[in-house]
């Protein structure tokens, strides 16, 4: 593009999501370009988890937790559809590496951090008591615990609805737009070189550009710096999906695996269980993770450790998926669990800025801080005055704007929509909810199912394409509405219809749909193959914020 912008931030994860946001809302010109869809990373392949870092106070990271408190309140405000507060019991069993004076004397020192921010205090529970919270838990050596409140998310929506929070700021953003080399002037870097999947090339001109791409942060960094050492340790985190019937627990459960001691969950998620998480080394790239056997057994052994009646194998997991953390590497040879979750920034040799590090529940404090040195530099190089602070701790997220959403239900029942679609509807898009029912009114064709085994309706579909940058099956059926995750076929019975009413909004021919559907492959893993510091795709669609 011929038009300057004051930033261009490369990523569109929730970090580089967090960034633009913050950026738009201070008043400056800005970019974001992301190789594939919004959150096709780590970002939509968490623990889904907004937490004030409970396990953090074994390491005496107290700022940290301290941190993600105040965070894990904001997003409760600024996002209620999409974070919500979750109840939390932590069993304590003979023999666990942490002991219940332990958990009790942490519980207590968790509440003293958060006095305000603290979604409930915690209780300690007796073994009678707990049992009568989780009945379904080992008996056998319980000697009780603590039930407590976190919150839990749906992360590739909270990543789409904060990049929309940009556009909506005046923003661009582009998905699919793969930059395969940096602009430069006067020896300092001023944009980026932009590539989609026809080969046709473009330059995004920008005062600075940003680096906000997670695990592909260092390869990013070697175009500008050929030389630079490696900022990030990358490991994996894997997670299955069982139905939770097999589980039959009610809160979300914290507990120690008996294999190795780690802290790990068993999350509820609908009908579904999702149990995460484990924490390796990923040696390969980014795009190519996925749970390995060992995980899959080790994650499964823990929660049958803990759920003894279950039994659980691998012919009871209904899906898995495996994010890469992008972790700051200590240059130390201790467990991955044990690396740090704070973040750095750093300006490159060429003025790039480079955030590295951090965690989902603090993205919006770390792009705040981004920001501020983003406003920097331009003082610095332009003598520009800087803007105050944005109020991304107080304006919600779109569909965040009323957390009572009792009102808006009984609308979507008048619909004639069932019980299930219209709490689908409210989770997934809070206020917006409105919009795709309308949507349904002026065509009602749209209030159909897109698949008999899942609540979601054809409008939301609409309602991707038109607002939410979907362009492919998979941004659709992967990261929007979750069938890959939450249906026995990966959603394949929704995939051609998907497709046809993609290809209406998008102005794609029969030939187009019919390649487009026959390239979606719904066992593969969600996240397609991608050079980096990006990947190919369709070309780049231009940011419709409403």
């Amino acid at each position: 593009t011929a038009r300057p912008y004051d930033v261009l931030v490369i990523g569109g994860g929730i970090t580089g999501a967090g960034i633009a946001r913050d950026a738009a809302m201070r008043g400056f010109r800005t970019a974001l370009v992301e190789a594939r869809d919004l959150a096709s990373g780590t970002s939509s392949l968490s623990s889904r988890l907004i937490h004030g870092g409970l396990r953090y106070l074994e390491q005496g990271n107290f700022r940290l937790v301290h941190e993600a408190t105040r965070e894990r309140r904001t997003l409760l405000t600024i996002a209620p559809h999409l974070v919500r507060q979750l109840a939390f019991v932590f069993p304590v069993h003979t023999g666990d590496r942490v002991p219940l004076w332990k958990l009790a004397a942490g519980m207590l020192l968790y509440d003293l951090l958060a006095p305000l921010r603290n979604v409930r205090r915690h209780r300690i529970l007796g073994k009678r008591a707990l049992l009568a919270e989780e009945p379904m838990l080992r008996e056998r050596g319980l000697v009780g615990g603590a039930r407590y409140y976190d919150a839990q998310c749906d992360d590739a929506r909270l990543v789409v609805a904060t990049a929309r929070s940009a556009m909506l700021h005046g923003a661009d953003v582009a998905t699919y737009t793969r930059v395969i080399g940096l602009e430069r002037s006067g020896g300092q870097v001023r944009g980026a070189v932009v590539e989609d999947e026809f080969m046709r090339h473009g330059q995004v001109r920008a005062s600075v550009v940003v680096n906000a791409t997670g695990p592909w942060t260092d390869d990013l960094r070697r175009l500008e710096d050929p030389s630079a050492q490696p900022l990030l340790r990358r490991t994996r985190g894997a997670h299955v999906m069982v139905r939770r019937e097999r589980l039959g627990h009610t809160a979300g459960i914290t507990l120690t695996s008996p294999i190795d001691g780690r802290v790990m969950f068993v999350l509820p998620w609908g009908a579904f269980s999702y149990i995460g998480t484990t924490d390796t080394d990923e040696p390969g790239p980014p795009e190519a993770a996925a749970p390995s056997e060992a995980d899959v057994h080790y994650l499964l052994r823990s929660a049958n450790s803990c759920f003894p009646h279950a039994h659980l194998t691998e012919e009871d997991v209904v899906s898995s998926w495996a994010g890469v953390r992008a972790l700051l590497d200590s240059g130390g040879s201790g467990s991955a669990s044990s690396v740090s979750r704070e973040h750095i920034i750093r300006r490159g040799p060429a003025g790039m800025l480079t955030i590295a590090g951090g965690k989902l529940t603090t993205y919006r404090s770390m792009a705040a801080e981004l920001v501020d040195e983003v406003a920097a530099e331009l003082t610095r190089r332009e003598g520009r005055s800087r803007p105050d602070a944005a109020a991304t701790d107080t304006e919600p997220l779109p569909g965040g704007e009323a957390a009572d959403l009792g009102p808006m239900r009984q609308t979507v029942l008048d619909l004639g929509l069932s019980a299930e679609t219209a709490d689908h509807l409210l989770l997934h898009y809070g206020t917006e909810a409105a919009a795709i029912c309308n949507l349904g009114r002026l065509e009602r064709g749209l209030l159909a199912r897109l698949h008999p085994d899942h609540p979601a309706i054809e409008a939301e579909v609409v309602h991707h394409a038109r607002r939410e940058l979907a362009s492919r099956i998979d941004d659709v059926l992967v990261r929007r509405i979750h069938l890959h995750y939450e249906t026995p076929d990966h959603g394949a019975l929704a995939a051609p219809r998907v497709a046809e009413l993609l290809g209406r909004e998008l102005d794609w021919d029969d030939e187009r749909v019919a390649r487009e559907l026959a390239a979606w492959q719904p066992l593969s893993p969600p996240t397609a193959p991608a050079a980096p510091p990006g990947g190919g795709g369709p070309p780049p669609r231009p940011a419709r914020p409403a």
